[in-house]
């Protein structure tokens, strides 16, 4: 085999590299391809590396034997690059590394001995001389040397100090060590770190020049920190967002990702590290400058600075927490201090904490979490700090201590409370700062937690995310807690509560305001908070109540929210059960008072009710309202609803809070202030009912804390606070009924203590010593009050009130006037049985039966000796009034008056204050009867409460009417009382001065005269009563006013027990609940509720209801017979009554509806009523002489026997169109002599409604009239009774002036007097005179009088409406006696028209004709004149038979009296107006023979309707053509009255 050279492969690469250039440049690609296939068969004995260094690198990718010729390119020119262009470095300088070894040995060596930076300077001076060393180099080098034996500072600084050549270069050399260090990957050592700190510290160099060197950039800081915050705020909205299980997943998966990203890749932050290694020294200053470039706590949020940067606090602080805050009994360890002199100098007192120490802090931010044992030690420090600044009052240091007090408080807003939050359940750090906290004023403590809430968590990433994390945890504990696992809840809620509470409570807080059934768990799992959260959930409370922008009202403005009530229910509850600071919610309740708001006292009501046991509630059952009559035992045993026991902790804390901030006070005056302003501030566009319900809410929570201040504050306490009435109406405009109300406690202390001392001054056992020793404390104690109370009204209201009185009846309770032996029994029988039950319980331990027999037994012996003490008590008071009262009223004044200020300024005010009140005022007035006050009317006031209620229910909010309600229920007891039993009436009423009628006239013995009035009377009065208030009922009911209804029904509830009685007002109050029930079931639900519950009371009260008849005595239907159309009650719906004849008192009942309507503009009497005894209502009083009455009988008697002779069943067309021309004449008539009189008198709209009611009426009443009769006899019969009446009139009238008859002259001189009235008609008997309502406001307390304005004629005397119907005396003197309690109280008819009585009550027949002219005036005019002279032709006619009847009548009335035995002395006296012409002597005579005439013929229809026909329409024209003939009569009595009152007084 031939051998090849060896040369031959670089041969053939020769070849090819030619052979490659020339096939390049052909154009035949096959050529390329046969060069190509050559060269890859030669690769086995060419070797690649000669085909790489001689072939294109295009050829050898085609060739395979690189992969890319591009790349092969670039490592080519990096290689060539390399070795050619890159410069070597040559030691121009000549240098040694010899040198170099001997330096490293030098500056290596051991220091510990007598070697100095200066001799080890000079060895390096000569090393580098010696082997031409570079300084730089050896700078350098010492550098490094240091670095690694940076433990020796003070060598190597004093070295390189005095080595040093220029800062700057020192600078750079440190700048391109730093630089080394910022490739990926690498970690700067801690050692250069050292040196660079220890360098700037001794300022061998700047921080300026060195900061420029190190990495990253500022701008790439600020960017991380903002990145950190979105990122945060975003996982905080994923928290708080519901999100689906999947994406949860996903989301955690990426999460983890970059968590463990940042964890293979940390940052190095050169200038964080430089700041770690700048505090470790100490070097503060320059580690301040640092930090300032960067975001707010970004630089300690690096938990490695962190810690040295409280590792230099504790330096700092130790000192004076040595001297001043370890607390007794620790010990601690001793910390080394620095030896860096340039370090922060230790505190020694608190001023120097100023220098360094806050600033430090305050860079360290919520990241003193890092270092709980640093906290504890700033907050000891806070806590020996505030006891100084308590205690130090030396002027000269005032301006310093609070200086330093801000800046405690700053350190607490911005280190402590943020560390709190990011220390993991940490209860003894919050204990501790509850320990500072306690000592700042709750302002301070609040505005720190606001700052904590709601700006802390906004400004740092970890906060954010704790805020996140601590919401989603409420969330979670808040879904399953329940009653059953409050104990395992309330341990979660505690622990999440020690770190962030803020956060927690708001969340809690929404909750129980969306769901109020969360408040009884959420309280009790919040007993593992500690003091802190405490203060802090009084806080968020507080901030919940007052954010604005919550609606404290529900949409329909008529209710309070929800959420507001809630709230107030779970502040009660809380501030009961656990020790809560309570300043903050009172000062809270306070100040929204000033601001005019009221809503928020629901809180105030709430927290007093939990924690002092004190309830408010107008439900009060009867047991319970009296039990609160007693004393303070009594009310806690059986006056509340709810046993809240174990108060006397909780309300402690209530008093101490109100007492040490000064709030008892204003709170009561501003409640009382509000009170009125919720009705004119803050009631302008308010919801009625919502501004009745705060108003309600206002009261009510003063009368709950004023009976919370009276009971637990101590004597000195209460009077040192409270000042005297006539300050706190005048001065602080307080109402006069919560004046009382807040001094009364004051007056009762101040008596009290004045009796104790003046017993202990003469000992003296005997009771009447002592009650002697009562009298003269009260006097001593009361009479400043007497002269204080005088400034509280006008001087003319005491006129007829004493001061004394006034005084006296609003400084008593019921604790002084009654003592509630029925309530003491029933408790101490209650704790009998319920010792015997322990006893017989053979379950309950033998020490706990003993402990609760002890118990009980305790109790049981503290109510007997309460109840014994409150006797002696009620004995000295009863006694006490006893002397006083002779001079309690005065005689100045009509009783009139008397009763009208008594009303207005005592009792109303009062009554509706609250439910105690209630009661009293009812038991004053009985026991003011008792007591025989003098020129004290009894009945009157009676009279005034029952009879004027409308206008007071009307002015009602609703828990004032349940108070009202009570009230009069508590009166009627008693007139029932009076009523049912006539040994207790004469027992109690007769011969008592409440119950005297006055009657003074010329005829009856020289003018004076008392008398009593009779059991049967007083029956008689009572119907009235009650029919008063039926007829105010229906009014109410009828107006459709919500408040009106709502009033009435809760008031007609509260007096159930006592009314309804009579059987036919039942009913017609049943017929308009029934229809309010219909009307207001879909629109008012309330009301539809009310009139519902009402309803079926009412029923089941029906078996109690009695008919009239049984109710008080009535007369015989003949004598008393009313239209059988009579309605069955007030406001009935034309129902016919129970009997066919209505009795007087149905005569009475519509008379009296007939004056309400049309304010005295009465029509000619029907004589249905001719029995209704005989009295005058205006200025003065008239009656009837015996004889005369009986003389009028008689000829009543034979009217009605003619009548009945001439009267035929018969009925024709021809009679009934007489009948209807008749009443178009008669209708006529009346209104032209009606103008004529009075002028063109109106009637009220109401008036007008109400007669065309009574106008349909009157028309079915005709429609179903019976046969008619003959129309002549009728007409004949009426003009003869007509004339004969009208002369009975005027003899009645004489015979009361003067016994014997009149003479001519003296009738002239009468009609002369007469004629001089017709220019203006009487008060009584005018529509024009309209009642004025006396609107008196009490301090915002409307009461509503009804009082027209007196006429210049009244007298002052005194008549009071006793009865309106009496039975029929035999005998002149007991007729007298009954005209005596047929009178009215002048005074009051002129002044309360509202509870004015009408005297002559006619039958509806008599009101509704009259009515009807009223109304149909107009169309009248226009007919009446064409058929005047007609209608005169036929009256004039009609006289011709009026002597036969007259004598028939005569008889008929004898052959009565014969049957019946004695005649009715009541007969119905006419109030129709006087005729425009006064009658003459001549005419009078001509009268007196008509009226035996039309008695006959009224005595006939009286029979005919009695017998059970509707026959009303019959005679109403008889009662336009007696209108028109009684005008003498009327004048007549005009002249009686005003001769009467002349004789009075």
């Amino acid at each position: 085999m031939m051998e090849l050279r060896d040369d031959l492969p670089s041969i053939l690469a020769d070849v090819f590299c030619i052979l490659d250039l020339e096939t390049g440049a052909l154009e035949e690609k096959n050529k390329r391809d046969y060069y190509t296939h050559l060269v890859g068969a030669c690769l086995s004995f060419v070797p690649e590396a000669i085909l790489k260094e001689r072939l294109d690198p295009e050829t050898l990718e085609s060739l395979g034997l690189i992969k890319q010729a591009h790349q092969f390119n670039q490592k080519i020119v990096k290689i060539k690059t390399k070795l050619f262009y890159k410069q070597q470095k040559f030691n121009l300088l000549r240098e040694e590394n010899e040198g170099y070894a001997k330096l490293i040995t030098e500056l290596g060596q051991d220091l510990s001995g007598n070697i100095t930076s200066t001799l080890v300077l000079e060895s390096i001076k000569s090393l580098i001389g010696c082997f031409n060393l570079d300084p730089n180099r050896v700078l350098d080098i010492i550098l490094e040397v240091y670095e690694s034996r940076s433990e020796q500072d003070e060598f190597f600084l004093s070295l390189i100090k005095s080595y040093m050549c220029e800062p700057i270069t020192l600078c750079h050399i440190l700048g391109f060590k730093f630089k080394f260090y910022q490739e990926p990957n690498e970690e700067t050592p801690k050692s250069l770190y050292h040196i660079a700190a220890a360098l700037l510290n001794h300022k061998l160099i700047e921080l300026e020049d060195l900061y420029v060197h190190l990495m990253p950039v500022d701008g790439t800081i600020v960017e991380e920190h903002k990145r950190e915050i979105s990122e945060a705020k975003q996982i905080a909205r994923k928290l708080v967002t519901v999100v689906l299980p999947s994406e949860k997943s996903e989301d955690k998966e990426k999460e983890k990702e970059k968590e463990e990203e940042k964890n293979e890749k940390p940052p190095d932050n050169q200038k964080l590290g430089l700041l770690e290694a700048l505090l470790r020294i100490g070097d503060w200053h320059h580690a301040q400058s640092i930090m300032d470039q960067m975001p707010s706590f970004y630089a300690t949020s690096h938990k490695t600075i962190a810690l040295a940067l409280c590792q230099l606090v504790h330096l700092t602080v130790e000192p004076l927490y040595r001297r001043a805050g370890v607390p007794k009994g620790a010990k601690g360890c001793a910390l080394q201090p620095l030896k860096n002199k340039r370090a922060p100098q230790p505190t020694e007192s608190f001023e120097d904490l100023r220098k360094d120490t806050f600033s430090m802090l305050c860079y360290l931010g919520p990241h003193l979490s890092h270092d709980p044992i640093l906290f504890a030690k700033i907050v000891r420090l806070g806590k020996s700090f505030m006891k100084e600044y308590q205690t130090d009052g030396r002027p000269e240091v005032k301006d310093k201590m609070e200086i330093l007090l801000s800046c405690f408080l700053s350190i607490a807003d911005q280190v402590l409370l943020p560390s709190l939050s990011l220390m993991e359940c940490n209860a003894c750090m919050s204990e501790e700062l509850w320990g500072l906290f306690k000592l700042f004023p709750y302002q301070h403590r609040y505005r720190l937690y606001g700052q904590w809430k709601n700006e802390t968590y906004s400004g740092h990433p970890l906060l954010v995310k704790v805020k996140a994390q601590t919401v989603e945890r409420a969330r979670y504990i808040m879904k399953r807690l329940t009653k059953e696992n409050i104990k395992q809840s309330g341990r979660q809620i505690g622990k999440l509560s020690h770190s962030n509470p803020t956060i927690l409570f708001d969340y809690m807080l929404s909750q129980i305001q969306w769901y109020d059934n969360l408040i009884v768990p959420v309280v009790d799992s919040l007993k593992y908070l500690t003091s802190l959260n405490y203060d802090v959930l009084a806080y968020c409370i507080i901030e919940a109540l007052a954010n604005p922008e919550k609606e404290k009202m529900k949409h329909d403005d008529t209710t309070l929210s929800l959420w507001l009530q809630s709230l107030a229910s779970l502040c009660g509850a809380v501030f009961r059960k656990y020790p809560i600071e309570l300043a903050g919610l009172l000062q809270y309740v306070t100040n929204q008072l000033k601001a005019g708001k009221s809503f928020d006292l629901l809180i105030l009501k709430e927290v007093v009710q939990k924690m002092a046991g004190i309830e408010i509630t107008d439900e009060m059952t009867s047991e319970q309202l009296e039990a609160m009559t007693g004393g303070e035992q009594l009310k806690a045993e059986g006056g509340y609803f709810g046993q809240i026991r174990n108060t006397k902790k909780s309300s402690q804390r209530l008093k101490d809070a109100l007492l040490d901030h000064e709030l008892a006070l204003p709170l009561c005056l501003l409640m009382a202030q509000q009170r009125n302003g919720v009705v004119f501030l803050e009631g302008g566009e308010k919801h009625l009912k919502l501004v009745g319900h705060l108003y309600d809410q206002c009261h009510d929570t003063l009368v709950q804390f004023g009976g919370f201040l009276a009971s637990n504050l101590s004597t000195e306490d209460y009077i040192k606070r409270v000042p005297s009435i006539d300050v706190l109406c005048n001065q602080f405009h307080t109402p006069h009924d919560a004046a009382f109300f807040l001094s009364r406690p004051m007056y009762a202390h101040q008596i009290l203590s004045k009796y104790e001392e003046l017993k202990k001054a003469e000992k003296g056992n005997r009771q009447q010593q002592k009650v002697t020793k009562y009298v003269a404390a009260c006097e001593q104690v009361m009479t400043p009050v007497h002269e204080a109370v005088m400034s509280l009204h006008p001087a003319r209201v005491w006129d007829d009130l004493r001061p004394q009185f006034y005084a006296t009846f609003w400084s008593l309770t019921m604790y002084d006037l009654a003592v509630p032996h029925a309530a003491y029994e029933r408790e101490v029988n209650k704790l009998k049985v319920q010792i015997k039950a322990i006893e017989e319980n053979s379950e309950i331990p033998l020490n706990k039966k003993k402990k609760e027999k002890e118990r009980c037994t305790a109790l049981q012996e503290k109510l007997q000796e309460e109840e014994k003490k409150q006797m002696e008590h009620v004995q000295r008071v009863l006694h006490r009034l006893k002397l006083e009262k002779d001079s309690w009223l005065l005689t100045k004044s009509t009783k009139n008056e008397t009763i009208t200020k008594f009303l207005q300024l005592c009792l109303f005010p009062r009554c509706i204050f609250s439910s105690i009140d209630a009661v009293y005022c009812a038991r004053f007035v009985e026991l003011v009867h008792q007591q025989k006050t003098p020129n004290f009317c009894t009945l009157l006031c009676y009279d005034r409460v029952f009879s004027a209620i409308i206008y007071t229910v009307a002015s009602c909010t609703e828990n004032e009417s349940h108070r009202y309600g009570r009230f009069l229920c508590c009166m009627l007891e008693t007139v029932t009382r009076w009523h049912s039993n006539r040994a207790v009436y004469e027992k109690e009423c007769v011969n008592y001065p409440g119950f005297l009628t006055i009657f003074r006239a010329a005829g009856f013995d020289g003018g004076n005269k008392a008398d009593q009035l009779d059991y049967e009377n007083f029956r008689h009065v009572v119907h009235k009563w009650h029919y008063m208030l039926t007829k105010a009922s229906v009014h109410c009911l009828e107006t459709g006013d919500y408040t009106h209804i709502r009033n009435i029904l809760i008031v007609l509830t509260k007096i159930l027990p006592c009314y309804p009685k009579v059987l036919n007002l039942g009913q017609a109050l049943e017929c308009r609940v029934h229809k309010i029930c219909l009307e207001e079931k879909d629109k008012r639900p309330d009301l539809y509720a009310l009139a519902m519950g009402y309803s079926g009371r009412l029923k089941s009260q029906k078996v109690h209801m009695v008919p009239e008849n049984e109710f008080h005595h009535k007369d015989q239907p003949a004598r008393s017979a009313t239209p059988a159309s009579q309605q069955n009650g007030p406001g009935s719906t034309g129902k016919p009554a129970a009997n066919t004849s209505k009795t007087e008192e149905g005569g009475f009942e519509d008379g009296d509806r007939v004056k309400d309507k049309s304010q005295g503009t009465t029509k000619p009497v029907n004589k249905a009523n001719s029995t209704t005894a005989k009295v005058t209502t205006s200025n003065g009083n008239g009656a009837l002489n015996s004889t005369k009455a009986v003389k009028d009988d008689k000829e009543k008697s034979g009217k009605e026997k003619k009548e009945k002779k001439e009267k035929t069943p018969g009925s024709t067309p021809e009679t009934k169109a007489e009948n209807r021309r008749e009443k178009q004449r008669d209708e006529r008539a009346g209104k032209e002599e009606r103008l004529l009189r009075e002028g063109k008198e109106k009637t009220p709209k109401a008036d007008r409604e109400k007669v065309k009611l009574d106008e349909k009426s009157g028309k079915d009443d005709k429609a179903k009239a019976g046969n008619g009769e003959p129309v002549e006899p009728a007409r004949d019969a009426v003009k003869e009774s007509k004339n004969k009446e009208k002369g009975d009139r005027n003899a009645a009238t004489a015979t009361l002036k003067s016994p014997n008859p009149r003479s001519d002259s003296a009738e002239s001189e009468r009609d002369h007097k007469r004629r001089k009235l017709d220019s203006h008609s009487s008060p009584s008997h005018s529509s024009s005179v309209k009642p004025q309502f006396l609107k008196v406001r009490d301090q915002g307390r409307s009461l509503l009088l009804d009082r027209p304005l007196p006429p210049s004629s009244s007298s002052s005397t005194d008549f009071l409406l006793l009865s309106d119907n009496l039975l029929p005396p035999p005998t002149p003197s007991q007729l007298i006696c009954h005209l005596h309690s047929s009178l009215q109280d002048s005074s009051n008819e002129l002044k309360d028209p509202a509870t004015k009585q009408h005297i002559n009550f006619n039958s509806v027949a008599r009101s509704k004709s009259r009515e009807r002219e009223v109304e149909k005036k107009d169309t009248e005019s226009v007919q009446g004149r064409s058929k005047e002279k007609k209608e005169e032709k036929e009256r004039k006619e009609r006289k011709r038979d009026h002597g036969v009847n007259d004598r028939e009548a005569s008889q008929e009335s004898k052959r009565r009296k014969d049957e019946n035995g004695t005649n009715s002395s009541k007969n119905s006296q006419s109030a129709s107006p006087s005729c425009d012409s006064p009658l003459t002597p001549e005419k009078e005579k001509t009268k007196r023979s008509k009226s035996s005439s039309k008695e006959k013929a009224e005595s006939v229809k009286a029979e005919r309707t009695s017998s059970g026909g509707k026959k009303e329409s019959r005679h109403e024209k008889s009662e336009k053509k007696e209108k028109r003939d009684s005008a003498g009569g009327k004048e007549e009595k005009k002249q009686s009255r005003l001769t009467s009152t002349d004789n009075v007084h």
